[in-house]
């Protein structure tokens, strides 16, 4: 799944679109590397999100297409944030 997919169904970012331009402004980091929002998430991913002054790591536990908004906390396990 592309990685601005992946933060839109995860609820890690509201909107696609947003989750789009924060790839291409380098503030997504996917393994401490600056990430396309083409990026293909794997589980195991470590994925960095820097919006404003709030810093956010999580890893990627799962990959699904759809998936309830209750159940979206699920996709990801966050480190640190």
């Amino acid at each position: 799944m592309r990685l601005d997919k992946y933060l839109k169904v995860s609820r890690l970012i509201k909107r696609r679109t947003v989750a789009n331009e924060a790839c291409d402004a380098g503030k997504v980091l996917v393994n401490d590397k600056p990430a396309r929002a083409s990026y293909e998430v794997k589980v195991d991913d470590v994925i960095t999100l820097t919006l404003g002054a709030r810093q956010l790591r999580a890893q990627v536990v799962s990959v699904q297409e759809t998936v309830a908004k209750n159940d979206a906390p699920l996709l990801y396990r966050v480190l640190e944030g």
